[in-house]
C-alpha cells in the first residue's frame, strides 16, 4: 500500500474504533490534516449515529458541517469522550509532534480536554528521536523577534512561516534542527517563552493510543 491508502486504513480503523463505543452522550474531537480529513469522510458513514463533534480548525469544522456532521463550540461540550487526530512525529512513548498544518493550539486544548487521544499516522511517522519534522510554535505578532532569539538560545532554528495566519490570528515559527531528547522539558522550555501560545509539541499530555498503518498491516501502541 502506498502512503495515502496507508492513511486511509488506520482513519477506518479510528472511525471503526469511534463507532463501536458510541452512545447518545458521545463528543468526538476531531483534529486537522489530511489524515484527519479521511477520518471525517468515515465518520459520515455513521453521521446520523453522532451526538456531536468539537472541531480542532475552523477547516475541519467547514468539512464536518459540509457531510452533515453535527458540530458544537467545545464550550458547550460536556466532555471530550475521543479526540482522534493525525501527527508529524511519534515516538514509542506516543509522544508527538503536531502543528504542520497550524491548528496546534486548538488541537492541544481538545486533546487536554479528551478523556482518550487516539493519534493515526502512517509507520513513517515513528521516529526514535523527535525533532527532525520542523517544531511548530505559535506566537503572537508583536513578539516574533523575541521568541526567535530565545529559540535560538534553546539550540533551534526558528523559520518564520511566510504568509500563514492561525484561526487564532497568531503566526508560527517553525523550529529547525532541534533533537529532541527530553521532550517534556523542551514543550515547557517553549511555553514559557513570553510571547509563544503553545508549541507543537504533545509530550505532556501525549497520546493513549497510537494505531499506525504499516505495510505489515496495523499496529497499535498504547499507553
Amino acid at each position: 500500500m502506498d502512503q495515502n491508502e496507508l492513511k486511509k486504513a488506520v482513519a477506518q480503523a479510528a472511525a471503526n474504533y469511534v463507532k463501536d463505543r458510541l452512545d447518545q452522550h458521545t463528543v468526538i474531537g476531531v483534529g486537522t490534516g489530511s489524515t484527519a480529513n479521511l477520518f471525517i469522510e468515515c465518520l459520515a458513514e455513521f453521521r446520523h449515529d453522532i451526538n456531536a463533534t468539537v472541531a480542532s480548525s475552523e477547516e475541519t469544522a467547514k468539512r464536518l458541517k459540509a457531510l452533515q456532521i453535527p458540530v458544537i463550540d467545545l464550550n458547550s461540550a460536556p466532555e471530550v469522550t475521543v479526540y482522534v487526530d493525525g501527527a508529524d512525529e511519534a515516538n514509542s512513548y506516543l509522544q508527538l509532534i503536531k502543528g504542520g498544518g497550524g491548528a496546534l493550539t486548538r488541537e492541544k486544548i481538545i486533546a487536554a480536554v479528551a478523556k482518550e487521544f487516539v493519534c493515526i499516522a502512517d509507520g513513517s511517522k515513528l521516529v526514535d528521536v523527535l525533532g527532525q519534522f520542523p517544531l511548530p510554535v505559535e506566537v503572537i505578532p508583536m513578539a516574533r523577534s523575541h521568541v526567535a532569539r530565545e529559540i535560538v538560545k534553546l539550540g533551534g532554528d526558528p523559520v518564520y512561516r511566510e504568509g500563514f495566519i492561525t484561526d487564532n490570528g497568531n503566526i508560527i515559527l517553525d523550529v529547525h534542527n532541534m533533537s529532541i531528547v527530553d521532550p517534556r522539558t523542551t514543550e515547557s522550555q517553549l511555553n514559557q517563552i513570553t510571547g509563544v501560545v503553545t508549541n507543537g509539541l504533545f509530550a505532556l499530555r501525549p497520546a493513549d493510543k497510537l494505531i499506525l498503518g504499516t505495510k505489515d498491516g496495523l499496529k497499535t501502541l498504547t499507553r
